[in-house]
């Protein structure tokens, strides 16, 4: 995981993927200025319109969390408490 957020172009990833993280970089950091341009590579790439839409929402939601935990004052997470929750929803998923 780490050496896609530190080099995604070596990471391991296929290139499907690759593409995808692009794109998801775009929306998390200039979604004013996305165009069809930047989703023709994620189709080239084999993703359907779902797949692409829950990629824009999952990355829209993470960042309303994000703003929200900052301005709300909401304490952080522990290291321990991240684990076991990605344990948790790696065994039952996001639905409890």
């Amino acid at each position: 995981m780490w050496s896609v957020l530190r080099d995604l172009e070596n990471s391991a990833l296929d290139g499907k993927h690759k593409a995808l993280f692009r794109f998801v970089d775009k929306v998390n950091r200039d979604s004013p200025r996305i165009t069809p341009e930047d989703i023709e590579p994620l189709y080239v790439a084999g993703w359907d319109d779902e797949a692409i839409y829950f990629a824009i929402t999952v990355c829209a939601l993470f960042n309303f969390y994000n703003r929200w935990v900052d301005a709300s004052g909401v304490h952080a997470l522990s290291e321990e408490a991240h684990r076991q929750g990605g344990k948790r929803t790696a065994a039952h998923g996001y639905v409890r």
